[in-house]
């Protein structure tokens, strides 16, 4: 299927589907005229990036993860590749790092706030 068909298909734009074939998560075969070809399974492939990037995954560490999925990319399968644990596991960390000094700006705006309400004019 060509790039246009891909991007009815997935509800990804041409444009991201260039920038997922730069980042060597998609490997589309180019004819001899230029245009992309992409195989059957590509909407899937497609499918599964998109929920890794949804779990936060840089396309770095996806590069790595993704000959790793299988499945409905509702509901990926991920089967045992080397180092996928520990790479999830750093990266679930690093989440978990974000999201707790977010908290901490969080409950800091909270006491400005009740300090900017509660001020005399």
């Amino acid at each position: 299927m060509l790039i246009g068909e891909l991007s009815e298909r997935t509800g990804v734009s041409r444009r991201l589907l260039r920038y997922y074939e730069q980042q060597g998560l998609l490997e589309p075969v180019r004819q001899t005229n230029g245009y992309r070809e992409y195989c059957d399974q590509a909407p899937n492939v497609v499918g599964h990036i998109r929920s890794l990037l949804a779990a936060g995954l840089p396309t770095a560490m996806i590069a790595g993860v993704l000959n790793c999925v299988q499945g409905d990319p509702a509901e990926p399968v991920l089967s045992g590749c080397r180092g996928m644990v520990d790479g999830l596991t750093a990266e679930r960390a690093r989440v978990a790092a974000e999201i707790e000094r977010l908290s901490t700006s969080q409950r800091a705006l909270d006491v400005l706030l009740e300090a900017a309400i509660h001020a005399p004019e």
